[in-house]
């Protein structure tokens, strides 16, 4: 698969850094500061246009704040978040729910069903964030990727591939939280998944799921990729 200009970083956990073929910086689950996984240089972003936002938990939100104050950027996330985003100083929200689409910074963002809570550490308090969600995300030149955020296997996710037939998808494989390799081999042949990048495995002890696990339980899946990233490292060009 060729994906032209455009770049994809892993920082480890949920969190993606890309650089658009038009040159704009996005990011996906932003948690960087105080993610184990992520490697040094990668904890300051220097540009960033636009983030998207799957749920409020600080292990996907934790950076959000600070970014978008130093960089102005636009976050883009499910109402009620947006609406808390807000009352931090974030300036610019595009509060969005399921099945809706918006651009920003030259990306087409789609945001799809997830199944998973969504409460937001404000404080000594938990409040209420809207609903977890995931994103398909349609560059300019035309790549698509299914960022599915924490979710179980769900068949909405078969309604995913019907329709946006996504080039790559990232998928949690960590277990426990989120949908460990069993559930996500399911989920792969829902979406009819060609390349998949795990995700949300091995942050912590308690996230068990390997890829190695999920590409046995998929090893009769013709075509199938599933590409393994070590955190810091970043795709370009051909895959």
């Amino acid at each position: 698969m060729d994906i032209g200009a455009l770049e994809i970083t892993w920082c480890g956990h949920s969190t993606f850094a890309f650089k658009t073929p038009d040159g704009k910086h996005v990011m996906v689950d932003p948690w960087l500061e105080q993610n184990p996984a992520c490697p040094p240089r990668l904890k300051r972003q220097e540009a960033v246009d636009a983030v998207f936002i799957t749920h409020a938990h600080s292990d996907h939100m934790g950076d959000v704040v600070a970014l978008a104050k130093r960089h102005k950027s636009a976050c883009v996330g499910i109402v009620e978040t947006c609406v808390w985003l807000g009352k931090q100083g974030v300036e610019d929200t595009k509060g969005m729910n399921k099945g809706g689409t918006v651009e920003v910074a030259g990306i087409k963002a789609t945001m799809t069903h997830a199944t998973h809570s969504c409460g937001i550490a404000d404080g000594d308090a938990l409040i209420y964030g809207g609903e977890a969600a995931g994103y398909v995300l349609t560059f300019e030149n035309g790549i698509r990727i299914y960022h599915a955020g924490d979710t179980a296997a769900t068949m909405d996710m078969k309604i995913v591939g019907d329709i946006y037939k996504p080039d790559i998808v990232m998928l949690p494989i960590g277990g426990h939280y989120t949908m460990d390799p069993q559930q996500a081999a399911y989920a792969v042949r829902l979406i009819g998944a060609k390349l998949v990048i795990p995700m949300h495995y091995g942050t912590f002890p308690i996230l068990t799921g390997t890829p190695d696990e999920l590409r046995k339980l998929t090893a009769d899946i013709s075509g199938l990729r599933i590409l393994e990233m070590t955190p810091g490292q970043t795709l370009t060009g051909q895959l």
